[in-house]
Formats: structure tokens, C-alpha cells, sequence
């Protein structure tokens, strides 16, 4: 906060975009970090994550009122001041189509000019581009009754087009219609068939067996994807326990982790050789319930949690610090599987029941976000093991 310097105005604001901007405008003015902000609000007796922070200013929607209060009063403005803020965000909330910043004086873009050589109404327009002899062309005459004189500007016979061939008795069909004999047919039918028999088979195999290849590729990619093998050989997953761990998603070469440099706690599967930001530890809390604690190297110690109280439809599972009452922070470690397949964390007493800490989007890729979904039969990205940190 500079000395003299005041505060950001947000009556200014036309957008959610532009009030959001003033909002980081007033974080820049209050010098504090997300963690002083954090600090402050709680002596306030304010609710103020960092991470949920960060993601406020990192959007372009308007945050709750209560979010809003407890910003702007831990950056340290007076009475006076949030009021303006909470007035500006309320006249935001309350109209219709924002981002309608258009000027009021502004003319309206003028049409454009009719075309100077219209198309006559009694002309349609040549769909194929063959030029007027296309639109001149006669309608086809009824082809004449037997034995009449062909009509005028007919072709004479010796100059009539030949008529096609008849194809070699194999080709043909027989009289009755039925369709070449396949191999392995009785023995009292035709055992080598002629040559366009055989060509027509193998016209009718070769898409036949294309598509049962596609066909099988296809199950063996979701089967592939759904089990959420890479191919490394199955191992025995480690059971919880107490104690420093490394969080492994089972059956890939990931572990869990936060992208180093960036505010907002998001938790990702990262390759394991890189993993370590931040590092990750199981305590018990009872019921057979457990806290994942995080030691971050810039925000020192938190815990894995889910936001609201999990209410939102794929709540993002991210590490903030401990004790925030609006968030989940203990979880059920449940094994999966005869035998144990991995483990699932199942959010304890989050408001959708059902739910499981789950790596959505690209499962077979590094930074694939970790979020709360639905918790599936086959549990495919919810299954993870805890290793034992040195």
C-alpha cells in the first residue's frame, strides 16, 4: 500500500471483467500476499482461503457477496469503500447480457448496397455452373413405341452407341436368383467357382474383415483406457498407513502434486521422477477417517481438501491451508478390488454422496487435474496407493 495512494475505485467498472480487474488492482494496492490476505481475514473473523482467492481473481464471473466482503475488507479498505464494491457488483449481478459496453452513440454499421444486376425473378440460378446452354437444354423425349421411326435428330442405327456386353455365363447369376456359393459349401455344389464368383467374394471379405479389425482396436482402446493400464505389470498397492507418502495413481508412472509457481492449490497427476511439490503425509483423524497434509515449499504446511463442502458439480481437489469450515478435509481411503486394486478417496460428508477424488479429462496424461466425480463401477483415475516416503 502506498503512502497517499488510493484505493481502486470500482465504480468505474462496466463488466465482470473490468470489476475483477479492479479487484486485482486493490490486491497490487494492499501489498499483501495471499497469505497475509488468508491472515487477515481470519483475524477478522472472515473465511478467506488463499486458493479460493486465487481463483476468484483468475476468473472472469462475479464472486459471492460474502467472498467479496471478506477481500475487500482484508486488503484493508473502510466501511465506505465496500460498500461502493458491493453496490457495483450487485448492479453487475442484476443486468441482463453483460459485456454490453457498446457505445450509446455509436451509428449502427449501415447495410449493404442491393445488388446492382439482380437475377430476373423468372430466371433460377445454374446450381451446377454449366452456363446458359445448360439452362437452354430440352427436356428428355418419351423414347418411341416399337416399330415407330425414331423422331427427329435421332442418332441412326449404324451410329447408335453398342449395347453392353452380356457378362460370361460365371458371372451371371443363376435363374433363380440365389448368390454365389461361399467356400465350404457341400460337396455336391460347384467346389471352384469362376472367376467373377470369386471376385465378388473377395470384394465382400475384404470390408467384412476391415471392419472386425476396427471393431476389435476400438474395444481393446476402451478396455485400455477404462482399466487405466500402460502397460507396467501389475503391483501390490500399498495400504495407507500413518506417516510421510507419495500418492501414486495406480497403474501409470503418476503421482500427485501441484504445479510449482502458481497460486491456486490445484492438485494434478505429475510424472512420479518430478513429483514433490508439495510434499504429502497421512494422518489419522479418526473414525476411520484420514487428513492428507501438505508441506509446500512456498506456503508451508495445508491440507488436500474440496471446496464448499463439495456441493459444487466437479469441485476442484486442491491443497489450501487446514481448518477452513467450508471445505472437505477428511476422507475414506476405501480398497477396490478382489484382490485389492488400489484405494479410493471417498470425500467424507460432502453434500452429492457418491463421490471420489478423481484424475478427469486425459487420464493417460501428465497435468490432468484431480476433481470430485460421480464414483464409477469400474473406479477408472479413482484408484490410488501410498507409497512410503524416505
Amino acid at each position: 500500500m502506498t503512502p497517499g495512494e488510493h484505493a481502486p475505485d470500482p465504480r468505474g467498472a462496466r463488466s465482470p471483467a473490468e470489476f475483477l480487474a479492479r479487484l486485482q488492482a486493490l490486491k497490487d494496492w494492499s501489498g499483501l500476499t495471499y497469505r497475509e490476505l488468508s491472515a487477515r481475514a481470519e483475524a477478522r473473523g472472515d473465511v478467506l482461503p488463499r486458493s479460493t482467492v486465487a481463483n476468484m481473481l483468475s476468473r472472469a464471473t462475479l464472486p459471492r457477496e460474502e467472498l467479496l466482503t471478506a477481500f475487500v475488507r482484508a486488503c484493508g479498505t473502510g466501511p465506505a469503500a465496500l460498500e461502493e464494491w458491493r453496490t457495483v457488483r450487485r448492479e453487475l449481478e442484476g443486468r441482463r447480457g453483460y459485456g454490453d459496453a457498446s457505445d450509446p452513440g455509436e451509428a449502427a454499421p449501415e447495410a449493404p448496397d442491393p445488388d446492382p444486376h439482380p437475377v430476373p425473378e423468372e430466371r433460377h440460378p445454374d446450381p451446377e455452373g454449366l452456363g446458359p446452354a445448360h439452362e437452354q437444354l430440352p427436356a428428355p423425349e418419351e423414347p418411341p413405341a416399337s416399330g415407330e421411326p425414331p423422331a427427329s435428330g435421332e442418332l441412326p442405327a449404324s451410329e447408335q452407341p453398342p449395347a453392353p456386353e452380356e457378362p460370361p455365363a460365371s458371372e451371371q447369376l443363376p435363374a433363380s436368383g440365389e448368390p454365389p456359393v461361399w467356400p465350404g459349401a457341400p460337396a455336391d455344389e460347384p467346389r471352384n467357382p469362376g472367376p467373377g464368383a470369386r471376385f465378388r467374394i473377395r470384394r465382400l471379405l475384404v470390408p467384412a474383415v476391415a471392419v472386425a479389425a476396427l471393431v476389435f482396436a476400438g474395444v481393446s482402446v476402451v478396455a485400455f483406457l477404462r482399466d487405466g493400464h500402460t502397460g507396467h505389470p501389475p503391483r501390490t498397492p500399498t495400504a495407507p498407513a500413518a506417516g510421510d507418502v507419495r500418492i501414486r495413481v495406480v497403474g501409470t508412472d503418476f503421482c500427485l502434486g501441484e504445479r510449482r509457481g502458481t497460486r491456486s492449490g490445484q492438485v494434478y497427476q505429475v510424472p512420479c521422477a518430478a513429483a514433490g511439490v508439495p510434499l504429502y503425509a497421512l494422518a489419522e483423524a479418526g473414525d476411520g477417517r484420514w487428513r492428507i497434509a501438505s508441506d509446500h515449499p512456498d506456503y508451508g504446511a495445508g491440507c488436500s481438501g474440496l471446496p464448499s463442502g463439495g456441493r459444487v458439480p466437479g469441485a476442484p481437489y486442491e491443497d489450501s491451508e487446514c481448518g477452513d469450515p467450508t471445505r472437505i478435509e477428511e476422507f475414506s481411503l476405501e480398497p477396490h478390488g478382489t484382490p485389492v486394486r488400489g484405494y479410493r478417496i471417498v470425500p467424507a460428508g460432502s453434500a452429492p454422496p457418491g463421490g471420489c477424488v478423481t484424475v478427469v479429462g486425459d487420464r493417460a496424461a501428465a497435468w490432468s487435474r484431480l476433481a470430485q466425480a460421480p464414483c464409477a463401477p469400474d473406479a477408472a483415475g479413482q484408484l490410488f496407493d501410498f507409497d512410503r516416503r524416505d
